[in-house]
């Protein structure tokens, strides 16, 4: 979506939203209103969101009391942003991806290609610096933001074609936000942009020709299968995708002490709690998907992937020139990185390595 169409568009959305009561103090509680960019019915996302809210206002004794808004409901999944940064709307469950558009930087802090895997992530923000280059970027905004969910890895997508080498992307009809679509449009692809609730529509309707979102789970619920044949993994472009919890900036600084720790508590814990959920879910969704002659996965061949990473490299070092907090980010990110790997050569992949050996197990 071209960005002045976003703004202009964000821009009735938030105006109708008005209509909507600010947050009040009423016997003691507080009522926050909560955006989210997901269909109201979908699991692991929407349901992230809602179970998030629960949790703060019961830690809260009820003194916080958080109402959810799907997409559509009370602003677009696109609006969220402007939603909460204007203050119409108290805090958004969405991936900082969606607002790539607003600062390159954002798409850090929910996944970049060949990036970080979802503990990783969560090293980075929570123990690596990570969350003091997030803070600042948010504020920017008007937001405080934090992690609050992950999907895990996700695959590389549906497609209604298959995919023989890398001239294949040439002319794609591609579904993929933030820095992930940038790579893809440079090896010829034409990247769009749609919410969650639109994909299987615009596949179905041939306006897309692929389409990346989750993992077997998210996608089976979208219906995604019903509408492109192959299903390509890995996904190179968020190989642990967070999930984010942000919160206008000025409530933020209105709360207290005991508050802000409900906030975070509660964040931490369903960052936890939704990544169990998605690792457990994909694998029954995958099995599914395995046992259905309608469906072909399919591994990328090793040099498409070669070629995704080589540009994405590029891309990534690119977003470090437009201004110095992406750059900082960057940095921070690329040293993090550079440890990670290594770290994770000889602990996780080393393992399962040694797990994929053939030998009889139980």
């Amino acid at each position: 979506m071209d960005r002045r169409q976003f703004v202009a568009g964000a821009s009735v959305g938030v105006a109708a939203a008005a209509a909507f009561p600010m947050p009040a103090i009423a016997q003691g509680a507080r009522e926050l209103k909560m955006v989210t960019t997901w269909p109201k019915s979908l699991p692991g996302l929407q349901s992230s969101a809602e179970r998030v809210a629960k949790s703060i206002t019961a830690l809260s004794g009820g003194r916080l009391q958080v109402k959810v808004f799907a997409a559509g409901e009370m602003v677009s999944a696109f609006e969220s942003f402007d939603a909460v940064s204007s203050g119409l709307a108290d805090m958004y469950h969405s991936s900082e991806i969606t607002w790539a558009g607003r600062s390159p930087a954002y798409s850090y802090f929910c996944n970049v290609p060949f990036g970080f895997t979802a503990n990783e992530l969560n090293a980075w923000i929570y123990h690596g610096g990570g969350q003091a280059l997030w803070d600042e970027l948010s504020a920017g905004f008007g937001l405080k933001a934090f992690l609050c969910g992950n999907t895990g890895p996700q695959m590389g997508g549906w497609f209604t074609k298959e995919l023989t080498g890398i001239d294949s992307y040439k002319g794609l009809r591609y579904r993929m936000p933030g820095i992930g679509g940038e790579v893809l449009r440079r090896l010829g692809a034409v990247v769009v942009n749609v919410p969650a609730g639109e994909i299987i529509r615009s596949l179905q309707s041939g306006a897309i020709d692929a389409s990346e979102f989750a993992g077997p789970w998210v996608d089976t619920a979208l219906g995604l299968q019903k509408a492109a044949k192959y299903y390509y993994y890995p996904g190179f472009h968020e190989p642990g995708a967070a999930l984010s919890l942000a919160v206008n900036k000025k409530l933020w600084d209105s709360l207290g002490g005991a508050e802000h720790t409900i906030i975070e508590t509660a964040a931490v814990a369903e960052n936890a709690n939704s990544y169990a959920e998605f690792t457990a879910n994909d694998a029954i969704a995958l099995q599914q998907l395995a046992n259905n002659p309608e469906v072909q996965i399919r591994k990328l061949d090793d040099s498409i992937l070669q070629n995704l990473g080589k540009v994405s490299g590029e891309v990534l070092a690119e977003t470090a020139t437009k201004d110095d907090l992406t750059r900082r980010v960057y940095e921070g990110f690329l040293k993090f990185r550079t440890s990670a790997v290594r770290w994770e050569d000889i602990s996780g992949r080393a393992f399962l390595n040694a797990r994929a050996l053939p030998y009889p197990f139980g």
